[in-house]
């Protein structure tokens, strides 16, 4: 199909302020160009990003803004040059809907690096008008910037995966951490830490979840199948457990000391930053020094990691672990996960919401 020569009004909800309530608002969507895909969302998660940006705890929020970067919609249109989807497609749309493609970053395809990335919200597209996430009616995106479904894969289950999933996956991929063998642990059990669970024992990994407290044990070993539970506050089993990991990902999103889990790795061991936090971490040099051990941290992952993320979770018969809300929900949902209060990742049901109301 052609492109289309009217600009839609579409309703989402939208935080106005730093109190980061959402409530309805209507927007236009910018005109569908030859590259572009009109979807409408069928559903989308709720990432712990979405609660920094509503509240404008990173300092760099614009209002209103329609939040939500775990989308999972429908091909309704496409536009005159769009090759890789037809109508009636389910794609997905993560963090990213523009980059420059012809820095070093976009040229590698790893355009999650690129100075002049496009955020999915909060943000501004090459035409001036506003970025708007996917909790809303529609979404206008660069045919670039989707992913198709895998046939029988849940749009539900798949929506965490889009941002959770492929958070966890690139790492993994980019250091060479696939190779089954390995001895891994997941810093913290929330929407990124359980899928980093499923995905490394997936890759035939020894995995470790170390969390601040033992109320997630049962969770962690009987239903996502982790081989060990260590409770950072106990100093006689993190002693007994120093120099015995490969990595660690470390998925907690608010400040925390780095030594505890520095001592868990072996020589050349990785401490992968996952959680966006607005504070300066702390360690000292002889942690790293005399184990050769490296901090670094990873984002999201590319165009090209999602496909084979969601590649690898359809054929190992992997799903996130949700709980589906409709969008009157939705400011209940960010309060419960502002406590760490779900299991473990809200997605919003938001073609069966009234999104007008």
């Amino acid at each position: 199909m052609g492109s289309l020569e009217t600009e839609r009004s579409v309703v989402g909800w939208a935080a106005k302020d730093p109190s980061g309530v959402l409530s309805p608002y209507t927007y236009t969507l910018r005109n569908t160009g030859a590259e572009d895909v009109y979807i409408k969302v069928i559903c989308c998660g709720i990432c712990h990003t979405d609660l920094h940006q509503i509240k404008n705890e990173l300092g760099m929020s614009n209002y209103p803004m329609v939040p939500g970067h775990e989308v999972v919609g429908e091909v309704v249109e496409v536009g005159s040059d769009v090759t890789n989807f037809k109508v009636g497609d389910v794609v997905g749309v993560g963090v990213l809907v523009g980059c420059c493609r012809n820095c070093r970053p976009c040229e590698s395809d790893i355009e999650q690096y690129c100075n002049k990335k496009i955020w999915s919200y909060n943000d501004v597209y090459t035409d001036g008008k506003p970025t708007q996430g996917g909790f809303a009616e529609a979404m206008v995106v660069d045919q670039k910037f989707l992913v198709k479904l895998p046939d029988g894969m849940s749009p539900e289950q798949a929506a965490p995966l889009l941002c959770a999933g492929v958070t966890v996956y690139s790492p993994l991929s980019h250091f060479g951490l696939k190779k089954s063998g390995l001895r891994g642990g997941i810093l913290g059990l929330g929407g990124v830490g359980h899928m980093g669970v499923k995905i490394a024992k997936a890759m035939g990994h020894h995995v470790t979840v170390i969390s601040s407290s033992d109320k997630k044990r049962v969770e962690a070993v009987e239903h996502l199948g982790a081989d060990e539970y260590l409770v950072s506050s106990d100093a006689t089993r993190m002693q007994e457990a120093a120099d015995s990991l490969d990595y660690i990902i470390d998925t907690v999103p608010v400040g925390h000391p780095l030594e505890p889990y520095l001592s868990l790795l072996k020589l050349d061991g990785k401490l992968i930053l996952m959680g966006v936090i607005n504070t300066p971490l702390q360690f000292v040099t002889p942690m790293l020094m005399l184990g050769r051990k490296i901090i670094t941290g990873s984002f999201i992952g590319s165009m090209k990691e999602t496909k084979e993320m969601l590649e690898f979770c359809e054929e190992k018969g992997l799903a996130s672990m949700i709980e589906v809300i409709k969008m009157d929900y939705i400011n209940t949902a960010f309060e419960r996960l502002k406590k760490n209060d779900v299991r473990y990742r809200f997605v919003v049901d938001v073609a069966g919401s009234k999104l007008d109301q």
